[in-house]
């Protein structure tokens, strides 16, 4: 099937659609793999990950193995793990600090600097080997943006800034709630599988149309511990008003008035008591630094940032930075990780990390209800050959303004999909900066 038939968007009619064999064909993730992993820049982690020279993670991005670290001049560098030699992998740490990375294999070792510095029995090769051209390989790019570290395989990938395009108005936000401007990555990780398409978990991390009832047994725990849940206004699904935004090069959002409380500076009574003079604390520094509308604007709304193609930044009841990998058609890895401003006290720290357990956590009151929604989706999948497509035309009637659980986010997505997997008609709200 030619990929522009994949996706069908007559603004006129107001008809959007999605094929679901785009969720099921593993023809269609290795051109994916190929079209949007190995041309987009793609989130590799943050700066606060590797702090001194030698700390390194290792990870998989777009189907490599990579090492994200430090060089011995305090450098943030992205390596691929593999030997030049016979391709081994050359760090079998998940995270660490070294002086260097070593092939069990043959004995090949690399500095800090990527360059090859040990070749057992070197004089064996022919003058022709050269050690200075087999240090470790690297990405085409590697960029970050207010501390979040990207890498591209596209040598000719447009600046890192310009691709985020409206994106970086809301990490600015997240940005904001530390007084330095430095945020921090907390020590601990999220690791599962879901058995769902990766696509799937994009359209859930911003689609509020489905809060009210696949996360009932939440918002009921919130109602009873003290928190106000209003009714919705009529003619909405939410207890507070939100909009949905595309922000360009397929990166959206939905920006909502906040009724869940924030570790930032809006206190819940879901925090405690014994936390209220801190989060108060926090908000009138808030005020007095960033002014009544900016900082009216970080304390209370939240968002969650879609960044195409797989990243998202949940900046609600705590921020959380969740990416996601395939694995198969139907399968993928997800990382997630809590972020907080490093002047954090203690008492705000706890509280954020509560929120982040509770509601983004595994085992919390949100993550296990959507792995079980995608989950199940993914096996209503099976019947794509009989009920082809999926209805994504919620909103489209409207003008102007667009709820968050209106779904021009989730068409903006999908357009920018459908133009880098080949379409040649894909209007410019799916692929250009705005």
């Amino acid at each position: 099937m030619p990929a522009e038939n994949f996706v069908i968007n007559d603004p006129q009619g107001h008809d959007f659609r999605v094929n679901r064999r785009a969720l099921v064909d593993p023809q269609v993730l290795e051109a994916e793999m190929r079209r949007i992993f190995d041309t987009c820049w793609i989130y590799v982690g943050h700066e606060s990950e590797v702090r001194e020279p030698g700390d390194f993670k290792t990870r998989n991005v777009c189907g490599r193995p990579i090492i994200f670290c430090r060089d011995s001049g305090a450098r943030i560098r992205v390596y691929l793990n593999a030997c030049r030699h016979r391709g081994a992998i050359v760090c079998r740490e998940p995270e660490g600090n070294a002086k260097g990375f070593f092939c069990f294999y043959h004995g090949w070792s690399y500095n800090r600097d990527g360059a090859l510095d040990g070749v057992p029995g070197q004089a064996s090769y022919p003058p022709s080997f050269d050690r200075c051209k087999l240090g470790l390989a690297e990405p085409a790019q590697v960029a970050a943006y207010k501390g979040f570290v990207f890498l591209s395989f596209n040598p000719k990938a447009m600046p890192l800034v310009d691709y985020l395009a409206g994106a970086c108005e809301y990490i600015d936000l997240i940005v904001d709630q530390s007084p330095s401007g430095r945020m921090e990555v907390l020590r601990g990780t999220q690791e599962y599988d879901i058995k769902a398409n990766w696509k799937l978990l994009v359209e859930n991390s911003f689609d509020d149309y489905h809060l009210m009832t696949t996360h009932s047994t939440w918002l009921n725990y919130m109602k009873r511990s003290g928190v106000e849940i209003k009714r919705p206004p009529k003619g909405q699904l939410m207890p507070s008003h939100g909009v949905g935004k595309a922000l360009g090069n397929g990166h959206a959002v939905i920006d909502n008035v906040n009724f869940r409380g924030r570790p930032v500076a809006k206190w819940i009574a879901i925090y405690g008591e014994a936390a209220r003079p801190e989060i108060e604390r926090i908000r009138a520094e808030l005020f007095e630094r960033l002014g009544h509308e900016r900082a009216t604007r970080v304390a209370d709304t939240n968002r969650n940032l879609v960044v195409f193609p797989n990243l998202v930044l949940n900046d609600g009841s705590s921020v959380t930075i969740r990416s996601f990998q395939p694995l198969a058609a139907d399968r993928m890895q997800v990382r997630a990780w809590a972020l907080g401003p490093v002047e954090e006290t203690p008492a705000a720290r706890a509280v954020r990390l509560d929120s982040f357990l509770t509601f983004y956590g595994p085992g919390g009151f949100a993550t296990p209800d959507d792995v079980e929604a995608l989950e199940s989706v993914q096996k209503g999948m099976a019947t794509f050959r009989e009920v082809p497509w999926s209805v994504m035309s919620r909103g489209m009637a409207k003008e102007g303004e667009q709820l968050n659980t209106d779904e021009l986010h989730l068409r903006a997505f999908w357009l920018r999909w459908s133009e880098l997997m080949g379409a040649t008609d894909a209007p410019d709200a799916g692929g250009k900066a705005s």
